[in-house]
């Protein structure tokens, strides 16, 4: 099994995300998509020290995680794809829908315009609008902050 979850958290690599879902899931692979990490190497090795030395961690932009997306789920590597906001995950499963096709919502915390749905999850009416889209498009999304936690779906987030 290759690619195990497609998941967005706006806090990327941290404890919920490695011990939380990477234990669970047998994740020796995170890939973190997101344009300006994949530019910062100082942010880079922040974000490394939240793994354990055996899981390798890649940072790629979004061209090229779009580009990858098929090796990564032919690879034999258990990989979780990263993103910190719904439009980068977006992204990915316009490049490759039958690739992205299970989307997890995790942590995406309260900015100006968005209201709560879940006490981890707070959307735009126009991120549920996208969201619906997508799903619309073929995608599975759920929200879900840890995998012994029920998964919500997007009609019930409304």
């Amino acid at each position: 099994m290759a690619i195990v979850l497609f998941r967005v958290d706006d806090r990327l690599i941290h404890g919920q995300v490695v011990v939380g879902w990477g234990r669970p899931l047998g994740v020796n692979r995170v890939v973190l998509v997101d344009d300006h990490v994949a530019g910062s190497d100082w942010e880079q090795d922040l974000y490394r020290m939240a793994v354990t030395p055996d899981t390798e961690v890649e940072f790629v932009t979004v061209a090229q995680a779009s580009a990858r997306l098929r090796d990564w789920q032919s690879d034999m590597r258990r990989t979780l794809v990263l993103t910190g906001d719904l439009e980068t995950m977006a992204a990915l499963h316009d490049a490759d829908p039958v690739t992205v096709h299970r989307i997890n919502l995790g942590g995406i915390h309260h900015k100006p315009g968005r209201r709560e749905r879940l006490p981890y999850l707070y959307l735009t009416d126009e991120e549920m609008a996208r969201l619906e889209s997508l799903e619309a498009s073929g995608a599975a999304i759920s929200a879900q902050d840890l995998p012994t936690t029920s998964p919500v779906s997007l009609k019930a987030l409304g």
